[in-house]
C-alpha cells in the first residue's frame, strides 16, 4: 500500500502528539487522540493490534517527517525550487489527487513558529531504535536539497544539525553526503567516503565496514519494519551505492597487486 493511502485513511487516526501530530490534525481539521491504537471508546482502531499500529504510526511520521523537515529547510535557502518539489513527488509517488493535501502539510510546517529542532527530536525519538531509517530521512532530504543542482551553504548547515539531532556524527555525515551525486558520480564518488573508512584501512576493515552497512541498509530491514515500498526503493539504492563502492575499492586493490 503506498503511504498516501495510509496517510490519509485510516493509519492517520493512529498519530498525534507534538509538531508532526499538530500538522496532522490542521490537515484533518481536528486534533484527534492518535497515541494509542484504540479510539475514545476504547475500541480497536480499525481493528489494529498494537504491533501493527506501531508500524503505521511509524510510516505515517517518517513521511510527514520528510515534508516538514524540507518545508523547514526551504525557509533555509529562502526559496522552494519547483525542481524540489518534483523530486519530492518523484521520490514519494504522490498521486494527483493528493498534491493539495501535501501542499497543505508543506505550508503548514513551513508557516509554523516551531524550529525544525523540534520535528527532529520528535522524528528522533520514534525511530531511536532504527539507525538506518533516520539515514535514509536523511538522504531523503539531501536528494530534495541537491535537485536543483546546487548544495547551499544554508542547506548543508540545516542538515548537519538536523543529522546531529538524530544522533549521527561528523564522520557518519561526511559519509553520508559522500553517496550523493553533488560530491561526484556514480564512477567518480570516493569509494572509501561511501563506505566511511579511510584510504590506508585495511582490507578487513574495509570489508568489515561495508558488511555493517549492507546489513543495516538491506531493504529487507525496512521491510520488517513496516515501512512501505517508497522507503524500500530508496534503501535499494543506498544499497546498490555501497555496493558500487566496495566493488571499486576491491578491483582498484586488485589491480595495483597486478601492477607491483
Amino acid at each position: 500500500m503506498s503511504i498516501w493511502g495510509k496517510i490519509l485513511g485510516g493509519a492517520a487516526g493512529l498519530f498525534t502528539g507534538g509538531p508532526l501530530g499538530a500538522l496532522l490534525g490542521g490537515l484533518a481539521g481536528h486534533a484527534v487522540d492518535l497515541w494509542s491504537p484504540c479510539g475514545p471508546d476504547d475500541q480497536p482502531r480499525r481493528g489494529m493490534n498494537d504491533a501493527e499500529a506501531e508500524a503505521a504510526k511509524q510510516t505515517v511520521a517518517f513521511t510527514i517527517g520528510v515534508i516538514a523537515l524540507a518545508a523547514k529547510m526551504a525557509r533555509a535557502d529562502g526559496v522552494v525550487k519547483r525542481v524540489e518539489v518534483d523530486t519530492f513527488k518523484r521520490l514519494f509517488r504522490v498521486p494527483p489527487d493528493e498534491l493539495e493535501n501535501v501542499g497543505r502539510v508543506f505550508d503548514l510546517a513551513r508557516r509554523d513558529t516551531r524550529g525544525f529542532e523540534e520535528y527532529a527530536r520528535q522524528i528522533a525519538k520514534l525511530f531511536e531504535d532504527k539507525h538506518a531509517v533516520l539515514e535514509e530521512l536523511l538522504d531523503s532530504l539531501l536528494m530534495i536539497a541537491e535537485a536543483d543542482d546546487e548544495l547551499h551553504e544554508t542547506e548543508v548547515e540545516y542538515l548537519h544539525a538536523v543529522a546531529v539531532i538524530f544522533g549521527f556524527d561528523e564522520a557518519d555525515f561526511r559519509r553520508i553526503v559522500a553517496g550523493h551525486h553533488l560530491a561526484g558520480t556514480p564512477t567518480e564518488t570516493d569509494p572509501y567516503a561511501v563506505l566511511g573508512v579511510p584510504r590506508q584501512a585495511g582490507a578487513e576493515v574495509v570489508k568489515a565496514a561495508h558488511r555493517a552497512l549492507v546489513r543495516e541498509h538491506h531493504p529487507d530491514r525496512l521491510i520488517a519494519q513496516g515501512m512501505p515500498q517508497e522507503f524500500v526503493d530508496l534503501a535499494t539504492q543506498k544499497l546498490a551505492l555501497i555496493n558500487a563502492a566496495y566493488d571499486r575499492i576491491r578491483r582498484q586493490r586488485e589491480g595495483t597487486a597486478a601492477l607491483s
